[in-house]
């Protein structure tokens, strides 16, 4: 069962209180910074961590300025569309209702919150558009970074970030040309163990790391563990199959 840290309380708690109960994620952003689209980050990976143990999800944005501008930059990351908070009634049976805001912003109303520390561009002379000329390396080095800890990137987090996501395409493709092996349950475990415990996002990357490099797993194994961890990730990592080079 995924548990989330509820900073009103300072306490785990479960995500949802139901099984399979409606839970709604509100995300809330203020103008298009890299904190925000941080935020944005947090409830898609809340809301995909979700959906992959069955729970059905009901997902909003509240942004008092620049949310078309925040939902284009969001959907450049993989990040799937919220609805507008204004265009919908409140209280539709919903079993849980997680708020994901800024650390630094004062708790909204009634329900579980979830704070993300501010993130922060260290290299100079660039801007959120600049930062998304290759979105998959920003929404890697976001995971890297513990989201209670401030996420302060810098062109060199960027090009290792790059660096991975290439190389595990490249492995998710070349392993793709061997017969197709299960997840082995004890990896299976420890994906979900972490990404269960408060999105330790750092830590199902960990397991990643592993797997790519362990000597006796069969490479059908690692084809399908990267597949089914991509599921949460969202990185991609199928995009080079098919690709002769």
């Amino acid at each position: 069962m995924l548990r989330i840290l509820d900073v009103r309380t300072g306490e785990p708690v479960p995500a949802t209180p139901a099984r399979r109960g409606l839970t709604r994620v509100e995300a809330h952003a203020g103008g298009l910074d890299l904190t925000a689209l941080r935020v944005l980050l947090t409830a898609d990976l809340l809301v995909r961590a979700l959906e992959l143990g069955g729970t059905p999800v009901w997902t909003m944005l509240t942004a008092p300025r620049e949310q078309a501008e925040l939902g284009t930059a969001a959907a450049a990351l993989s990040i799937r569309p919220f609805e507008d908070s204004r265009d919908v009634a409140s209280g539709l049976g919903e079993a849980q209702v997680v708020h994901v805001r800024a650390a630094t912003e004062e708790p909204p109303g009634a329900g579980v919150v979830v704070a993300v520390a501010p993130a922060g561009w260290d290299g100079g002379g660039e801007d959120v558009h600049g930062l998304l000329a290759d979105p998959g390396a920003l929404r890697l080095a976001l995971l890297s970074v513990p989201r209670d800890e401030p996420a302060a990137l810098d062109a060199g987090a960027l090009e290792e970030a790059a660096r991975t996501a290439a190389a595990w395409r490249t492995g998710v493709a070349r392993w793709a040309n061997q017969s197709s092996r299960p997840v082995p349950d004890e990896v299976r475990s420890r994906l979900r163990a972490a990404w269960e415990d408060d999105l330790d996002l750092p830590g199902v990357l960990a397991v990643l790391r592993d797997v790519a490099n362990a000597p006796d797993l069969p490479d059908g194994a690692r084809f399908e563990t990267f597949l089914y961890a991509d599921r949460l990730l969202a990185l991609d990592l199928a995009g080079e199959l098919g690709n002769p080079g």
